[in-house]
């Protein structure tokens, strides 16, 4: 079999990954007591006022404090099966704060056949967070469509692009779960052809990764 050179686009995926964490805050705050006059008050009735005057001091629950093992989150099959001729642990790529966001990749090139997939988990301060992160996302996408039944919601979108007559089709599913993001990257190319695996085989894909990873999410919850 001869060797070929991956094409632009694929080739620039090799590139180290930049991932940026998203940092969290904490407000606090609480009201002012007003001034008391504890002397004309029974012992009682004093504690009781100092008691519904204190500060709050309670905070947000989160469903997910932190983002699971990438490498983990999918099946050793489903890899098997989406990226022929990889290896199955996959390489988690490093990142700032592993607590946060933590992503994981599978590549390989069968043949004439080539695959890439990416499992991707962000997890944010609370489910606002998450939500406002889950729409900047889809407003960077165009076409596509919602996932129904895949965490509290999700998308899907796939694009064929072409460079020097290779095409190459990369399909992309964004689910929020909570206060957690998993983004999943999943594109084909064939050398030989020069044509992409179908829409459908791509977004596919995708969605099966996508589901696995979620239930992974889900599953390594508290």
């Amino acid at each position: 079999m001869r060797s070929l050179p991956l094409p632009l686009a694929l080739t620039a995926r090799l590139s180290p990954v930049v991932v940026l964490a998203a940092a969290g805050w904490a407000l606090s705050s609480g009201p002012f007591a007003a001034p008391q006059a504890a002397e004309h008050k029974p012992a009682e009735e004093k504690t009781e006022t100092q008691s519904a005057s204190a500060p709050s001091t309670s905070t947000v629950s989160k469903a997910y404090p932190a983002a699971p093992a990438p490498c983990e989150s999918v099946a050793k099959k489903t890899i098997e099966s989406l990226v022929p001729g990889a290896k199955t642990a996959g390489k988690e790529i490093p990142s700032t704060d592993s607590k946060l966001r933590r992503t994981c990749s599978w590549n390989a090139l069968k043949g004439y056949d080539y695959r890439w997939l990416d499992v991707s988990f962000e997890v944010m301060e609370s489910d606002d967070a998450a939500q406002k992160s889950y729409e900047a996302h889809l407003g960077k996408k165009s076409g596509g469509g919602a996932v129904p039944g895949l965490g509290d919601s999700a998308y899907s979108v796939v694009n064929l692009t072409t460079e020097d007559k290779q095409e190459t089709r990369e399909g992309v599913v964004i689910a929020r779960a909570s206060n957690a993001l998993v983004v999943i990257t999943y594109n084909g190319s064939d050398f030989e052809s020069k044509k992409a695996p179908s829409t459908d085989t791509i977004n596919k894909g995708a969605i099966k990764a996508a589901k696995e990873a979620v239930a992974a999410l889900e599953s390594d919850k508290g």
